[in-house]
């Protein structure tokens, strides 16, 4: 069974080699590793934090929505806490 989702990606561009362009593709090549559907990606710009969070005060917003199955959230979030680029990740269905 296929559900929707949205995932909210904060990336720390401040170590990045290339462009942004380059890492949120790859990220997304990520998402599809663990049998996502990507249906959009929307980036959604650098944005300033409230407070520093752990020696940063700044991150770029990406949006990702896309189908798969209950279990590939949890797939997709182990995969990318060991991606020292992504800061913060955020996950939720869609009705």
């Amino acid at each position: 069974m296929s559900r929707k989702y949205q995932g909210l990606i904060v990336l720390n561009t401040k170590s990045i080699e290339g462009t942004v362009d380059d890492v949120v593709s790859s990220i997304a090549k990520e998402f599809e590793a663990e049998g996502a559907k990507i249906a959009k990606v929307a980036q959604l710009g650098r944005r300033q934090f409230a407070y520093n969070a752990r020696h940063l005060d700044a991150g770029h917003y990406v949006n990702y929505t896309f189908n798969g199955a209950p279990d590939t959230v949890l797939k997709i979030q182990k995969r990318l806490k060991l991606n020292e680029i992504v800061h913060l990740q955020h996950f939720q269905r869609i009705a």
